[in-house]
């Protein structure tokens, strides 16, 4: 039986929740702080913060944000976005995070990735991957949100950042993202075959039946925006479908409600 976590996803844009479609055409949302109690509330098994302007500004803003909601909920909290050196790192940790998630400054630099492993242990080190399409079973990595290109193969690149200490892979399609068209499978399988380190699939739920697809190729984590955003399923109707499914998911309140 698969163990799948079920990762709420809140993407930053200075004090606002947003959600766009491909990463782009952005709608406010509301007030990050007040869903992510929401999630936390509803059996989130880890929440995902991700400044989508961190990289353009050169900054990542979450730290408040991160602090706050650190004191209130406990499940592991990863943030993304602007972390370029160690010290980011550092005041995202002190903030109250569990995790980073890099892409653009792992891609400028790999050797971040193995200083934020041999410093907080690879377990912290998350590799954020930007994935689109390019041909039929290839993919390519971009940065800034989905708008600059690497030149990257995306499968050689987690490969190579495994290799340098990468603990965990966020995979995001920027295709299937925002669609609820359900994940880019061929792209998961692609990857899972590559690394042996944890996978979260992000971009694309739509259904209950797409969890039971991306975990079937292996991935350990689920990351959920639209559908949680929207108040189209909870987390309890998200569970319970996966449970009804096969998959091992963490119990709310010590049952599938």
């Amino acid at each position: 039986m698969n163990h799948v976590r079920i990762i709420a996803r809140l993407d930053i844009k200075g004090p606002n929740l947003i959600k766009g479609v491909h990463l782009e055409g952005l709608r406010v949302v509301g007030d990050p702080h007040e869903h992510a109690l929401r999630y936390y509330a509803q059996g989130a098994d880890e929440l995902l913060f991700i400044d989508i302007v961190a990289s353009l500004y050169q900054r990542n803003n979450l730290s408040d944000i991160i602090k706050r909601a650190a004191n209130q909920v406990y499940v592991p909290i990863t943030v993304g976005g602007g972390i370029r050196s160690l010290d980011d790192v550092s005041r995202m940790m002190h903030s109250g995070a569990d995790k980073v998630a890099i892409n653009t400054a792992a891609i400028a630099r790999p050797q971040l990735v193995t200083d934020v492993a041999r410093r907080y242990g690879s377990q912290c080190m998350v590799l954020g991957i930007e994935a689109k399409r390019v041909a039929p079973q290839r993919w390519e990595a971009y940065t800034d949100n989905g708008r600059e290109r690497t030149g990257r193969d995306v499968v050689a690149w987690a490969r190579q950042a495994v290799d340098l200490g990468a603990g965990e892979i966020l995979l995001t399609s920027v295709d299937q993202e925002g669609t609820r068209k359900g994940f880019d499978l061929p792209l998961i399988q692609h990857v899972c075959d590559a690394v042996t380190v944890p996978i979260t699939a992000s971009g694309g739920f739509g259904r209950a039946e797409d969890l039971a697809a991306a975990a079937a190729l292996g991935v350990s984590g689920i990351a959920i925006a639209d559908a949680l955003h929207w108040k189209r399923m909870t987390l309890a109707e998200i569970k319970r479908h996966a449970a009804q499914a096969g998959l091992d998911v963490r119990p709310i309140d010590g049952t599938i409600a």
